[in-house]
């Protein structure tokens, strides 16, 4: 039963990172021919932008070195498939394969920047531009990630206005869309309003804005309800709680996709997915991985169906 709230949006649109971001955290690669099962599983549960796979260097995530492999056997998939480029030659891999729709992926800390990009905030700020440029100009929709937006398990608690200047940045070198990455898990609700309310400020709309939350201190759900009260309307979410960050050894899992489904149902909210579907599939993809889905939905619901 719904029991919905005034001033929160009428729909969500959830971007799954499930199949990319979920299992590129995995110890050992999953077999392309689950990968693409996975997808069409959670392409048929109802979801609409599943993000596929990454065409970083296959020495930085191993367990994406498929993507060549892999993503021709999506092209029957009825979702967005973006997929995630660090460099003009990750976005030529991707291009040659027909993808319309990739992400870059940039840190608000200089400490993460270097970590996982090998380079300074400005230096991978330029690497991106032409990327970006070329993606527009062959009609491409591009995403930038901003990880790091809350807190870095080195330098600390990150400032608004610091987030706000990299956000502004990555927006004006022509990305359609932000997705702002509590990367550690640390956010709490008013830091979450905080922050958007200063990219507001600063001339950036809540209609160009996605939230990305780990829930670490368990508290992904809160500071989901906390953006839509701002009017956000994309989340992402991660089918399962599958994944975390290979780069920061802190992050645990990304909001699971169930968990924030039975929130958004409960309060009225259109997802157009299925979440009897959904935990089936992450149940499937769980037996494959050979662990229990660390979602409390999917637990829930697939102990209620013993």
């Amino acid at each position: 039963m719904a029991f919905p709230v005034p001033d929160l949006p009428a729909r969500v649109r959830i971007h799954e990172v499930g199949a990319r971001d979920g299992l590129q955290n995995e110890k050992s690669s999953v077999p392309t021919e689950v990968k693409a099962e996975f997808i069409h599983r959670l392409a048929a549960a109802g979801l609409t932008t599943i993000e596929a796979t990454s065409f970083v260097h296959p020495k930085w995530v191993p367990q994406l070195a498929d993507a060549e492999t892999l993503f021709p056997l999506l092209s029957d998939v009825p979702a967005a498939l973006p997929v995630l480029v660090p460099n003009e030659r990750g976005l030529d891999r991707a291009l040659a394969l027909g993808a319309t729709r990739i992400a870059v992926f940039g840190s608000a800390t200089e400490t993460f920047a270097a970590r996982n990009l090998n380079r300074s905030v400005a230096e991978s700020l330029a690497m991106f531009e032409p990327v970006v440029a070329r993606a527009k100009a062959g009609r491409a929709h591009v995403r930038g990630y901003l990880s790091m937006c809350f807190g870095d398990p080195w330098e600390g608690p990150v400032p608004v206005h610091q987030v706000v200047r990299v956000a502004k940045t990555l927006l004006d070198l022509g990305c359609d869309e932000l997705s702002l990455g509590d990367t550690i898990g640390v956010a709490t609700p008013g830091h979450v309003q905080a922050l958007l309310s200063a990219l507001n400020e600063a001339g950036v709309g809540t209609d160009r804005i996605g939230v990305h939350f780990h829930d670490t201190y368990g508290q992904a759900l809160s500071n989901t309800l906390a953006a839509l009260q701002h009017g956000v309307t994309t989340v992402d979410a991660s089918a399962g709680g599958l994944g975390g960050c290979p780069y920061a050894k802190s992050a645990t899992g990304n909001l699971a996709t169930e968990d924030l489904v039975w929130m958004l149902d409960g309060l009225g909210i259109d997802t157009g997915v299925d979440l009897a579907a959904l935990t089936a599939t992450s149940v499937w993809m769980a037996e494959r991985l050979g662990r229990p889905s660390p979602s409390r939905t999917v637990k829930a619901l697939s102990h209620k169906e013993q």
